[in-house]
């Protein structure tokens, strides 16, 4: 990925492929390259929070926690309308960008990619909500617990009810605390100062159930005792979860892949597409704005970037339009294939 320089935002090393579905629950962590600030004063905070609040609405994804540091960023996100991928490359090249037009810097902004760890919901989503809010009082941006309630970029502020962001989830947060607003913030609030000795929490940073389990040497025991533990530091949750969360990406590869093998290609897809609202292959890319034409592409974008795997940024290049464009084609063209019933060739 490169901005506007031609420079490399991010430095690309060999990495698993992510791991992501619709409502997945994730806890990103975003640093900037040799730990230098990717924040540098409240204006770079404001302009990044509001691409995140654009961003998020726009593709109906709920966060619940947050926090910005000066060389690093966590954020507690569910996955909605358009794949994580999508909604993290949005905000952060669009950021990276205006960063080094601001600063007339070039070259890497962000270390790699982003850590993204998908969590295992009932077990963590509180325990990463209060990890993630005591950042700042962990790092030195407050002196004391009573002034993160009013830090400005952080979700703690929020979820207390003296800052306002209205594109984070606070009321799901405090619906486990309690019935009412004020009994919940007050339990809310009690929950997170007893993490305050709970330290950094290298337990909460993925691993599946090597980290949680309590470290190798637990699981080195739980070996010996014959007890069988599996991990991916791209999962937080125990062993069940992690082994589910793994056969349903694993099921999705082979799905892609004998797709594939049956001989689907964006071309052959395209063909597909064309002979179920009986107009030439070429409309397909073309850039037509009629109704039915919004139809067919919208339903080309669905299938091409859901069943295909293809990424939304070489379909939105290969048709002509923005990526947010094809984002908006792949949720519309979901929608034309339930309520049409249309479905893919079966050879």
């Amino acid at each position: 990925m490169t901005d506007r320089s031609g420079s490399a935002i991010f430095r690309d090393m060999p990495r698993k492929a992510r791991i992501d579905a619709p409502g997945a629950l994730h806890h990103i962590i975003v640093r900037g390259i040799e730990r230098r600030k990717i924040f540098r004063d409240d204006e770079d905070r404001e302009d990044f929070l509001d691409r995140l609040s654009d961003v998020l609405k726009d593709t109906s994804t709920s966060c619940y926690a947050w926090a910005l540091m000066p060389n690093h960023a966590h954020f507690l996100l569910r996955t909605g309308t358009s794949p994580l991928s999508t909604v993290m490359r949005r905000i952060l090249t669009g950021y990276a960008v205006t960063f080094n037009l601001r600063y007339r810097r070039h070259g890497q902004l962000f270390q790699n990619r982003y850590k993204s760890i998908l969590c295992q919901e009932d077990a963590y989503l509180l325990e990463l909500v209060r990890y993630i809010h005591l950042n700042p009082l962990r790092g030195g941006l407050v002196r004391e617990y009573s002034e993160l309630s009013v830090h400005p970029f952080c979700g703690h502020s929020v979820v207390m009810g003296k800052r306002k962001r209205d594109w984070q989830d606070a009321e799901y947060v405090l619906s486990f605390f309690g019935d009412s607003i004020s009994t919940a913030r007050r339990r809310y609030r009690v929950y997170v100062f007893e993490g305050i000795e709970k330290g950094r929490r290298p337990d909460l940073m993925g691993g599946g159930l090597i980290r949680s389990a309590g470290g190798w040497s637990e699981v080195r025991r739980s070996r010996s005792g014959g007890q069988r533990l599996k991990g991916d530091e791209r999962i937080l949750g125990d062993s069940d979860f992690v082994g589910s969360v793994l056969r349903e990406a694993q099921e999705l590869f082979e799905r892609r892949y004998a797709l594939k093998e049956r001989g689907l290609t964006l071309e052959t897809l395209a063909a597909h597409v064309s002979d179920l609202f009986d107009v030439k292959t070429d409309d397909i890319f073309a850039k037509a704005k009629h109704r039915r034409a919004v139809e067919f592409r919208s339903l080309f974008c669905y299938w091409a970037v859901r069943e295909l795997g293809q990424s939304e940024t070489a379909l939105a290049k290969r048709m002509g339009i923005t990526q947010a464009a094809v984002s908006i084609s792949v949720r519309r063209g979901e929608k034309i294939a339930q309520e049409k019933g249309f479905t893919l060739p079966q050879s």
